[in-house]
């Protein structure tokens, strides 16, 4: 009767293997349960901390902005939702979403003058101007009074924009050169389209007979700088002149076309207009 011999050590080897493996899932169990003790650990301090600073967390804003980026990596989001436990805590769900609303509202109200487009600076200031519960208790937390109204920041500002965007309805900022921009229309601007608002962007004097820059562009400075055909250029400003974000002036026989909101921003020009 014949029979194989196993090779010297096979045995003993893949009980090493089994051995070994069984070593290293309760070593991952255990690094894995020791991680859950200290984000739990982290989450009570952290609670404890938010107790503690509510105050400052409800009335300043670069105290605030903190507070939000020690939750991140605990992957804790006060502003997700105006009911639950933070929010009970803070109150500030309640606060995002209302300042979301107002944000909406703001840029709504002056779509038909500018098309979708405006400045962060332009939000922030006739947010400010604004007499509503939002705009009433940024005053009283600020110490000053309804006449005197200071600006709510633009860290919140921008969390609330970002809020509205998880919504969608087009809500968006972009930079372009220095300026912020917040765009409120679904429509996408593609490449060619930025690239003419950085040109209106660039310093300039406003005036008519001052060149690019200042808030204007023409066909023809748009076919120099970009290097586009006349084709190309006039496609994309008459797509912006029937989507309302850009105004049309004639003059001397040349067609300037007007960034209202970019316009506003150069000139210090503060609010709607």
């Amino acid at each position: 009767m014949s029979h194989r011999r196993r090779g010297v050590g096979v045995g003993r080897s893949g009980a090493n293997a089994k051995y070994t493996q069984q070593k290293a899932d309760e070593m991952k169990a255990m690094s894995f349960q020791s991680a859950l003790d200290t984000i739990e650990k982290l989450e009570v301090k952290l609670t404890e901390f938010a107790k503690k600073h509510k105050n400052e967390i409800q009335t300043d804003p670069v105290f605030r902005q903190r507070f939000l980026a020690m939750c991140a990596p605990l992957g804790i989001d006060p502003l997700s939702a105006k009911k639950g436990f933070w929010a009970g805590l803070l109150g500030m769900g309640d606060y995002y979403h209302e300042l979301a609303v107002q944000v909406a509202e703001v840029c709504l109200a002056s779509k038909s003058r500018n098309g979708g487009i405006m400045s962060l600076t332009q939000v922030q200031t006739l947010l400010s101007k604004r007499t509503t519960k939002l705009g009433r208790s940024m005053a009283v937390s600020n110490g000053s009074s309804n006449n005197d109204r200071k600006l709510i920041s633009t860290p919140d500002i921008v969390v609330a924009i970002q809020k509205l965007a998880k919504l969608g309805g087009g809500f968006r900022m972009v930079e372009v050169g220095s300026t912020t921009l917040v765009i409120s229309v679904p429509m996408e601007l593609d490449q060619d389209h930025m690239t003419v608002l950085e040109l209106a962007t660039r310093d300039g004097n406003g005036n008519l007979d001052g060149g690019g820059g200042g808030a204007k562009v023409t066909s023809h400075q748009v076919q120099q700088d970009a290097g586009w055909s006349k084709e190309r250029a006039d496609r994309v400003l008459e797509m912006l002149l029937q989507q309302g974000m850009v105004w049309l002036d004639d003059y001397k026989g040349e067609l300037y076309y007007w960034f209202p909101s970019v316009w506003q921003e150069q000139n210090g020009v503060a609010g709607d207009f």
